[in-house]
């Protein structure tokens, strides 16, 4: 028999590595639709906050490590250091319009 649950992941980062800290920047994954992924269409995040996700039954799966950066590198803004991925599952859902 085949797996009904399809795994959807939520990737998450925050502006602190505090779970409660505010959301920044977002990607939503679902593989229990058939719908094309469409990214930057959205405004505002799904959650406030990493922790609002595990109220709402994300599991966290995965946190960035907390760096030492060197001296002088503190402040460096080429890259999102608080990423967390967390996951649900869901059953498939058609495509719109079949």
């Amino acid at each position: 028999m085949e797996h009904q649950e399809r795994q959807q992941v939520l990737v998450l980062y925050l502006a602190s590595s505090a779970l409660d800290s505010p959301v920044i920047g977002w990607s939503i994954y679902d593989g229990s639709s058939m719908e094309t992924p469409q990214t930057g269409l959205e405004s505002e995040s799904p959650y406030v906050s990493g922790l609002a996700a595990l109220r709402d039954g994300w599991r966290l799966i995965q946190a960035s490590p907390l760096i030492s950066h060197p001296v002088g590198q503190e402040f460096r803004t080429d890259y999102l250091k608080y990423e967390f991925f967390f996951e649900r599952w869901s059953t498939p859902r058609a495509r719109s319009g079949s």
